[in-house]
């Protein structure tokens, strides 16, 4: 597992996304940019989870449970984002192509 913030140094989005596919790994993140990369540009992934307005405190429970209960999902490379009170969940078609899922 990695975490960017022990990296010397910020390689952007792009580098990021890509580094969690390489190494079949799912991003955690706070960010939408991330999304974004992968809907609209189609960057590939291992799955991304993005957490809006979860206290810091709650923050690893709340990624515990969102991968445990979306855990097949995220193999396939969704996207769930994860808000108080409802989680929604991206998924991605055979071809590649996303589509939205609850």
């Amino acid at each position: 597992m990695d975490w960017v913030g022990d990296w010397t140094a910020d390689p952007g989005d792009d580098e990021i996304l890509a580094h969690a596919a390489r190494s079949g790994q799912v991003l955690v993140t706070l960010d939408k940019d991330f999304g974004g990369l992968a809907v609209a540009f189609g960057a590939a992934h291992a799955g991304i989870i993005r957490l809006v307005d979860i206290r810091y405190r709650e923050q690893a429970a709340v990624c515990v449970r969102a991968i445990s209960e979306r855990e097949l999902e995220l193999t396939q490379g969704a996207i769930v984002t994860v808000e108080r009170g409802r989680t929604r969940v991206r998924l991605q078609d055979p071809s590649g192509d996303p589509q939205r899922g609850e």
